[in-house]
């Protein structure tokens, strides 16, 4: 773990990170893909290794030593989220997966309180996992599914937004940061619109809770979901934050172990949350090394985090934009985490494939947002996205690699 420091030092931060130190066709790794999936200090290794080899066993069941110290270490992380959320504890339900704690919220709050012809407004800028579970539920109780557009720089006028609000919305579920654009969503008024309109506000912060502090209260939402995986952790377990009198009104997700209170063969009743949203045995050691990972970006600090990578991402616009032929997709004033681009003389996938040999690694593709590749007319972005080990010269290596792409297709 590392120790506090008064100054962000991205050398000794990249130091905790073995897989940066590999090269890629002979070449130094540049990894630019941490919004697909950030990669693992030495903290969160070890805390894998030590949970499968020094105390594994399945939580919460069991009364020998090796349950109890599991389930302890599973629990603490169960605080851990709630410290690093500003939320109460009960409040935390553990899932696979942002697009687990999406679709979960389509069928315990949605099946449960809406109705036909109810409407769900989200905007163009979602990831497939805040669209799908809606078209789903559209498909089950005939809700209608609205979608806001954003501006052709990226940016959010909330007024797109505030006039698609009637009568019948019941939910709005919007990107704490878009995960193409960039952009940040300001998530406290967007919540007063809702409440105002008498609707409920889910926050997919899946390119939010990994790049600034969040304190889900003074965001005012009511519901904010996130994965490990992009915030340094293991993939296979994220974050489901409600508030306590909503999940309380909600029907559970799963049936199976650890959410029933009471079983009979003709009836069951459901343990209170978080555990009624908790049905089997979870991710045990990867859920632990999620705690190691909230410990580890909580020592260095959410706010010098968020303040490096902001400065990555204005030097990366720049030094990109001397790159010919090179198209921004998305540049909203303070926008977060990722530099989506085109270039004029080569396909996304081509752009990825040719600078991988350079040993630069990025994104290429619709990144799960196709409404928003539409709304741009393009098929697909390459998309370089930022972490806490990203340094300056990474963009320059990925500036002179996008060079000799144009060299090759020009």
């Amino acid at each position: 773990m590392l120790d506090k420091k008064p100054a962000f030092d991205v050398q000794a931060i990249r130091s905790e990170f073995p897989i940066l130190e590999q090269k890629i066709h002979d070449k130094p790794l540049v990894y630019l893909d941490s919004a697909a999936s950030a990669q693992k200090p030495k903290a969160v290794l070890d805390s894998l290794h030590a949970a499968y080899a020094e105390t594994y066993a399945n939580v919460h069941r069991g009364l020998h030593m090796l349950s109890e110290l599991s389930t302890d270490k599973y629990e603490a992380v169960r605080h851990k989220a709630a410290g690093f959320l500003g939320a109460d504890v009960n409040e935390i339900i553990f899932t696979s997966g942002a697009t687990m704690s999406l679709n979960l919220l389509a069928h315990c709050y949605g099946d449960e309180f809406l109705q036909a012809d109810d409407e769900v407004l989200i905007t163009v800028a979602e990831h497939h996992a805040n669209i799908v579970p809606w078209h789903l539920l559209a498909e089950r109780k005939g809700i209608k599914v609205i979608a806001a557009p954003v501006e052709k720089d990226g940016s959010f006028d909330l007024s797109q937004l505030e006039q698609r609000i009637t009568k019948r919305t019941r939910i709005i579920s919007i990107p704490h940061v878009s995960n193409v654009l960039g952009t940040v969503f300001d998530i406290p008024k967007i919540a007063e619109m809702a409440h105002n309109a008498g609707a409920i506000c889910i926050v997919d912060g899946c390119q939010g809770a990994v790049h600034m502090p969040v304190d889900v209260r003074e965001l005012g939402c009511d519901f904010y979901v996130f994965s490990a995986h992009k915030l340094y952790g293991p993939s296979g377990i994220g974050v489901l934050w409600g508030k306590a009198e909503l999940l309380d009104k909600m029907p559970p997700f799963l049936g199976g172990g650890d959410m029933i209170d009471n079983v009979e063969t003709d009836s069951s009743t459901y343990a209170p949350p978080p555990h009624r949203f908790e049905a089997g045995t979870p991710p045990i050691a990867e859920c632990i090394g999620f705690g190691a990972a909230i410990d580890f970006v909580t020592d260095i600090g959410m706010q010098n985090i968020h303040d490096h990578e902001k400065a990555m991402i204005e030097y990366g616009h720049s030094r990109l934009a001397d790159v010919e032929g090179i198209n921004f997709i998305g540049t909203a004033e303070g926008k977060s985490g990722v530099i989506s681009f085109t270039l004029d003389s080569a396909h996304p996938h081509d752009i990825s494939t040719l600078i991988d040999q350079d040993g630069v690694a990025i994104r290429a593709g619709h990144h799960c947002a196709q409404p928003l590749m539409k709304f741009f007319d393009v098929t697909s972005t390459a998309r370089a996205s930022v972490g806490m080990y990203t340094q300056p010269s990474d963009f320059d290596k990925l500036a002179e690699a996008l060079t000799k792409v144009n060299r090759i297709f020009g």
